[in-house]
């Protein structure tokens, strides 16, 4: 198992001046960095790659979904703008030899309404029609998106494993499967460890986070029931740290992050490796 945290423990939105990030990462004893992309412009890639191999860190990509990235918009315009920047962010991924690009990618955070079973369909069908054409640039890139439910309180499209399969299934390409958050799994599922063996082959991503999205190890959990489910089906992706510690104000009023999560930022990613390794090694 490979280990990972991501950029957004420390920075938001991550950019060049945040590069000694990877030797942070590094020296702790990280084996991925997981990039997440807010505004791509604010990064030097190519440097970027240079610095990642350098460290003889690997990359994974999480997307950023603001209401002006909305698949499933009702204004053609936004639906064509979110499916710019998933294609951005699966180039950029076959870029920094990413094998996935994670997230939310059938709406936006913080889209929560209750709306009529017509617009339901309706925002569905943009959604599947603009995945089929987000994965056939993944088939081309050779990268895999992963697809994120998220909790109530964030989306009202994908907040459970079975309505991810559902879109997943409907879309059916191979290079679109599905991507856990065991903080968002901790709220929406009955079990963690039944909804990843529901998943099962479809899991290409996982973000091993707290129930409180703090320091792994810390909270309620059933660690040893996730562990033993991703044995079971034969998990072989990373698990990956992913909460904020220094969130934008946009992103604090999306993911509801109005406390500090942990003493401090060094101090979660340490200790959070410290118990992924003691709990999954």
């Amino acid at each position: 198992m490979q280990f990972g945290v991501s950029t957004f423990v420390w920075v938001s939105p991550f950019d060049t001046a945040a590069f000694d990030l990877a030797y942070k990462v590094r020296d702790m004893g990280y084996d991925i960095l997981e990039v997440a992309v807010e505004q791509q412009e604010l990064i030097d890639w190519g440097k970027l790659r240079e610095l990642v191999r350098e460290t003889g860190l690997k990359v994974t990509i999480s997307g950023a979904f603001g209401a002006e990235r909305d698949i499933s918009s009702d204004d053609p315009r936004i639906r064509e703008q979110g499916l710019r920047y998933i294609t951005d962010c699966i180039r950029l991924a076959e870029k920094m030899e990413s094998p996935v690009f994670c997230g939310p990618v059938y709406s936006a955070v913080g889209k929560t309404r209750i709306v009529s079973d017509e617009e339901k369909k309706r925002e569905r069908d943009w959604c599947v029609e603009n995945l089929r054409k987000a994965a056939r640039v993944a088939a081309e890139a050779g990268v895999t998106i992963g697809l994120e439910p998220l909790n109530r309180f964030e989306s009202d499209m994908v907040n459970t494993a079975q309505q991810a399969i559902s879109i997943v299934r409907e879309v059916s390409d191979p290079h679109l499967k599905i991507a856990l958050d065991t903080f968002h799994c901790n709220i929406e599922e009955k079990s963690i460890p039944a909804a990843i063996r529901q998943v099962g082959d479809l899991l290409c991503h996982v973000q091993a986070n707290e129930s409180d999205r703090g320091t792994p190890g810390t909270g309620h959990l059933d660690w040893p029931g996730i562990k033993e489910a991703l044995e079971d089906i034969g998990y072989q992706g990373a698990l990956v740290v992913e909460t904020f510690g220094a969130p934008s104000k946009e992103l604090a009023r999306a993911a509801c992050i109005w406390r500090p999560l942990a003493n401090s930022p060094d101090e979660l990613a340490l200790e959070g490796l410290r118990f992924y390794k003691q709990m999954f090694s």
